[in-house]
């Protein structure tokens, strides 16, 4: 099956791998020691240059590697639908540009808001997730695979139609902006509709 898809392996092999050729391009400017973990309070791991730059790009594209094995393995996948074995083949590729992105951008001193930058690429994945979900065929490696899923194609349609609508509806709804204290946000996206009043705190919070 993977000789249908030489083209997409070959070209998320290049663009997983890309972190690695921006930072040899960088490396002179890039310093000895690299943020590539955050926290809520922003980065809170470091890697040395070599492994910020070489080994989680290789680790992305393993995982990527084993992904597509398993999917492909799988001889339920023979007939899936192609839209969702491309979202496989560019999905860990994208996540290696963006958070070696991310971990260059910070090193070089660019300013911009990390956690509106994740969060909203985090909403961007489950929309599109979301999105795939319905044009999943039943098989045994992707998908909601429980009991009831696999056990009857009507309950494997109808489970990802559902599941798909939760999780386009869930990235929309992803918070990228500081919501203000004592505030009520709702919606999708997600967004500030009033503040929290007094007489709010007396009829809700002491019942």
């Amino acid at each position: 099956m993977i000789k249908q898809y030489k083209k997409e392996l070959i070209v998320s092999t290049l663009l997983a791998l890309l972190p690695i050729a921006a930072g040899l391009l960088l490396w002179n400017r890039l310093p000895g020691q690299l943020a590539t973990h955050w926290g809520m309070s922003g980065a809170d791991r470091w890697s040395g240059k070599s492994a910020a730059v070489f080994l989680r790009p290789l680790l992305l594209l393993a995982a990527h590697y084993l992904v597509l094995f398993l999917v492909f393995r799988d001889a339920k996948n023979r007939n899936q639908s192609k839209k969702v074995v491309g979202l496989l083949f560019w999905m860990i590729p994208a996540v290696s540009i963006l958070v070696s992105g991310i971990t260059y951008a910070l090193a070089l001193g660019w300013e911009f808001r990390l956690t509106s930058l994740i969060y909203a690429g985090l909403g961007l994945m489950f929309a599109a997730i979301g999105n795939y979900f319905p044009k999943c065929r039943p098989n045994r490696t992707v998908g909601i695979r429980i009991s009831w899923t696999l056990g009857s194609e009507e309950n494997w349609n109808a489970t990802h139609r559902f599941a798909g609508k939760v999780w386009v509806i869930g990235g929309g709804s992803v918070v990228v902006k500081d919501i203000p204290d004592n505030s009520v946000a709702v919606g999708n996206p997600c967004h500030v509709i009033r503040a929290i009043t007094d007489e709010d705190k007396k009829t809700c919070w002491n019942r």
